[in-house]
């Protein structure tokens, strides 16, 4: 199988980034909006204060073709003026401050309303005193210094009419003059009364409009709406400030968020498996199957279904002479055992012959002997025991109780079998099991963690790999899956599963208890239906009397012959209560590495022996 690189991401990878960093971008918010309010607390505060000015004609006003506003008077011209130095310095007269006039102009600022005669003259200060003064004392300046300026230009007119009205009397004087010195019959007569006609005329002209002059009242403008004392700063804006930090800290958020994802190489979806390894997703646990994920799922529960359905996969995927299925974890820990252990037993309710057998060395201490704990069947002798040469197969053999189709061949009680997964004890192993027609699942070692699932892979005739969601790394699926597929076994998909905590793993409930303790069924622990070429007995061969031993104060790990301090001995015959702990698990639990050590120098010097 090919694999190829990542797809480019769609929605729901950004909104699954959002729902797992979801945390940094509102810590990115808080801080953005936190860094604002700070801001805003330290900036200075600026004031402004508005005084409307209604501009009326006077004087010499004219607008200028093809200015912006319209009438006879130019408002952008009018606006450009209130923010001269010349009206500056009559508002400084009028505030009395000590303040130049230019840096009193770099507080004012003048907007025209659209369609109107209006004039808004706005001032900033850091005292809201100050604006509302300045405000007010800019458009009082600003009217005197227009109403000074439309008063001029009339005195200017009646000192011109003045002059020409003078003019006009002497020249009228001088044609009277004339006019007395002549007969009735002169002929310059009537020259001399047509120009004194003209100039009275002239002259009565010039008179009305020099009387309408000096009766004019200037009004260059009013105040329509004085200054008003500001309550709150227009500066800082407080809200777009907040508004801003949050965006810049959304992004920042974000942008964290994103650096974190690329370095987090998890795999946190099904999704993300056949996005980087192109292999399908067989089957997805979610936390919602069962209360414990270290159990054997119920086949009508959320569990069951999920691993019925893989069983029908499986075998649809399967020719009619293989029977062999491995199933190994992209990473380390007892994933791969909790599929193999439910994909067998979905396989055995079906009607099928089925054998599990464990080949994953536990990692630790915590997931000592997990298929016992799962099946409720000895720990021991188990597979490592039959590859080392200290018990047939078939004593190693144990039927699962409640699944009578299931037989289950667990790790075994040494931990010398990690070299011995290669060996041809292995091979001839499987041949026995091959010979009597029957499923064959393999729980086998993580990819992650040695060379043996490659190995085991290579005897089977399909793959399973397991995944666990925020566990296991992207480049680690990429690595199993090339393991798995260069040896020639065909990889059917994946199982993803979320991720198993430390107390899941260990945890039974009393589920699990009534499921390992059945009293009405009979105990299948000391089951031996393989003889030594690897044959079922008949069924009258097979004994059917429970092995008996006890439990004493001495703590002896007896249910494989080994001695071992503060251990413990096979359970009784008869049944414990309902919620009592299972002492071989119990003790498999307290186990150290100077104990295991122990027991391994135990089973080498020949102590080990069938149960």
């Amino acid at each position: 199988m090919e694999t190829t690189g990542p797809n480019a991401p769609d929605l729901s990878d950004y909104l699954g980034l959002l729902r797992r960093q979801w945390w940094l971008v509102v810590l990115g918010c808080g801080l953005g909006i936190g860094a604002a309010f700070a801001a805003t607390q330290v900036m200075p505060k600026t004031y402004e204060s508005v005084t409307s000015v209604l501009v009326q004609p006077a004087g010499q006003d004219t607008n200028v073709a093809g200015g912006r506003t319209k009438g006879d008077i130019n408002l952008d011209t009018e606006a450009q003026l209130v923010a001269s130095t010349q009206i500056a310095v009559g508002a400084a007269e009028l505030l009395r401050a000590g303040d130049p006039p230019d840096v009193l102009a770099k507080g004012v600022s003048v907007t025209v309303p659209p369609n109107t005669a209006v004039l808004e003259i706005t001032y900033q200060a850091a005292d809201p005193a100050r604006a509302q003064a300045g405000s007010h004392a800019f458009a009082e300046a600003y009217l005197r210094n227009r109403e000074a300026s439309a008063q001029a230009g009339i005195d200017a007119q009646i000192s011109a009419l003045t002059a020409k009205v003078k003019q006009l009397n002497q020249n009228l004087a001088q044609i009277n003059s004339k006019l007395s010195g002549l007969s009735d019959g002169s002929a310059s007569r009537p020259s001399l009364e047509s120009q004194r006609s003209t100039n009275q005329s002239q002259l009565n002209s010039l008179s009305g409009k020099l009387n309408d002059l000096t009766t004019e009242t200037v009004s260059a403008g009013k105040i329509i709406s004085d200054a008003q004392l500001p309550t709150t700063p227009s500066k800082p804006n407080k809200k777009l400030n907040l508004a801003t930090g949050a965006m810049l800290g959304l992004l920042l958020g974000l942008s964290i968020a994103v650096v974190r994802e690329r370095l987090d190489r998890r795999v946190r979806a099904a999704g993300d498996v056949e996005r980087v390894a192109r292999v399908p997703v067989l089957a997805e646990l979610t936390i919602a199957s069962g209360p414990h994920l270290d159990e054997i799922f119920q086949p009508y529960a959320a569990g069951g279904r999920t691993f019925n359905r893989l069983r029908n996969e499986v075998l649809a995927s399967l020719r009619t002479e293989d029977r062999v299925v491995v199933v190994s974890g992209a990473s380390r820990g007892v994933a791969s055992t909790l599929v193999a252990a439910n994909l067998a037993a979905a396989m055995a309710r079906s009607g099928s012959e089925v054998v599990l057998l464990g080949a994953h060395l536990p990692d630790s201490l915590v997931d000592a002997a997990p298929l016992a704990r799962l099946f409720g069947v000895g720990a021991t002798p188990g597979l490592g025991d039959v590859l080392t040469g200290k018990v047939p197969l078939r004593a190693a053999v144990q039927r699962a109780p409640r699944v009578p189709s299931l037989r289950v061949v667990t790790t075994g009680g040494t931990g010398s079998a990690g070299g011995l997964l290669q060996s041809q004890a292995l091979r001839q192993a499987l041949a026995q099991l091959r010979r009597r027609d029957w499923y064959i699942v393999i729980d086998a070692p993580s990819t992650a963690s040695s060379a043996d699932a490659q190995s085991l892979a290579r005897l089977a005739d399909a793959a399973i790999l397991t995944v666990e969601l925020r566990r296991t790394r992207r480049p680690e699926v990429v690595d199993a899956v090339a393991q798995l597929t260069r040896v020639g076994t065909p990889l059917l998909g994946t199982v993803v599963i979320p991720r198993l905590t430390p107390g899941a793993e260990t945890q039974h409930g009393d589920d699990e208890a009534d499921f390992n303790l059945d009293d009405d069924g009979p105990d299948f622990d000391d089951l031996r239906d393989l003889d030594e070429s690897g044959d079922v007995t008949r069924a009258r061969d097979v004994p059917r009397a429970r092995p008996r031993a006890t439990v004493d104060d001495s703590g002896d790990l007896s249910a494989a012959g080994i001695n071992v301090a503060g251990g413990l001995r096979n359970r009784t015959a008869h049944p414990r209560a309902k919620h009592e702990p299972d002492p071989d698990t119990a003790v498999l639990r307290r186990l150290d590495n100077d104990t295991l050590r122990d027991m391994d120098r135990a089973a080498n010097n020949g102590q080990h022996t069938a149960s």
